[in-house]
């Protein structure tokens, strides 16, 4: 703890003189009351009030040294140190057309994607994460941002119905997608720009291609990881129908050639997850892979802590106010 206005201090010195003075005007005190002989009184026990006679200007003492204190501003200390962390800026481009809620990933390929990405956000606190998401077109969902929490707030409300409802035009632009998130990271500073690509089809819909894409990402030094999601053969698919949901069986169209070329072009690596713990696998290894040790200055803030004493110095003041006004009133 440190004070910003220290001198203040000083004013503690004046409970020296005051407790002289208290002292020698004790001694000077007069009898109240005159009488022969004490000797009647010598065995009479002491009452309570003897011993509370000095509380108040123990209280008032107290009160002062307190207010001495606030005036002087306690301060939480400052905190400089150079620490070593890891940290890079990721873009998260995810699929969200609606063969994404296939479900030979439990519950489905969407919801199971989100659930892995975010355990991989949480064990990453300080990298700058942003989220990517696409079908037959592509918007930003949440730029990159240290707020890791507002980002898993907008991830958890990405549903892939939002192209059954219309929202954005169903299909999968994977060029798009990726050129989104190439926007995001062309003019970041940090040492690793990296994007993480997720996708459960074939580029379908979109004026720039997945090859013309990687390029881009190559030409910023951006490193693409590729995931392809899906089973291998056929996956149940939920048919809305007259007759309510019913299960089809839809063939898994994944075009891992050109997520390999993606891959190969932007300096990353393909992955092919067929399952829930496949998927965590391929995050838990690209994890692994994205390490930066960044030199980082940690500063904390100043903050005022006068408050604790403060409430020393209201219940100091009340006590001797009470008191004087109670157990030690005098009658004058």
């Amino acid at each position: 703890m440190i004070f910003a206005n220290s001198a203040y201090l000083f004013l503690m010195l004046l409970i020296i003189p005051f407790t002289i003075w208290y002292v020698m005007k004790g001694r000077k005190r007069g009898a109240t009351m005159l009488i022969q002989d004490t000797g009647a009184y010598r065995n009479v026990s002491k009452s309570y009030k003897y011993y509370l006679i000095h509380v108040p200007f123990i209280l008032r003492m107290v009160a002062l040294a307190m207010l001495a204190i606030i005036l002087a501003r306690p301060q939480t200390t400052d905190n400089w140190q150079n620490t070593e962390i890891e940290g890079i800026d990721i873009m998260l481009c995810v699929d969200v057309s609606t063969s994404m809620l296939s479900e030979d990933l439990k519950p489905n390929r969407i919801e199971a994607a989100k659930l892995v990405a975010s355990e991989f956000i949480n064990g990453r606190p300080n990298d700058n994460i942003g989220l990517t998401i696409f079908a037959g077109e592509a918007f930003t969902q949440c730029p990159l941002t240290v707020d890791h929490a507002v980002l898993l707030n907008l991830f958890h409300s990405v549903n892939s119905d939002i192209a059954a409802r219309g929202i954005i035009d169903d299909g999968t632009a994977i060029g798009m997608g990726l050129v989104n998130a190439i926007s995001r990271l062309k003019d970041s500073k940090a040492k690793s720009k990296v994007i993480i690509l997720l996708t459960d089809g074939s580029n379908n819909r979109g004026e720039i291609s997945p090859l013309t894409a990687a390029e881009m990402a190559k030409s910023f030094d951006i490193r693409v990881y590729t995931v392809g999601v899906g089973t291998n053969g056929t996956a149940p698919y939920p048919m809305q129908t007259s007759m309510g949901v019913q299960y089809v069986n839809v063939p898994v169209e994944i075009d891992e050639n050109v997520l390999r070329q993606i891959a190969q072009t932007a300096n990353g690596q393909y992955y092919r997850a067929t399952s829930n713990s496949k998927l965590k696998e391929v995050y838990e290894e690209i994890d692994k892979m994205e390490r930066t040790k960044l030199q980082v200055k940690e500063f904390s803030r100043n903050e005022e802590a006068y408050q604790p004493f403060a409430w020393i110095l209201l219940l100091a003041l009340l006590g001797d106010i009470l008191l004087r006004q109670t157990i030690l009133r005098t009658i004058p």
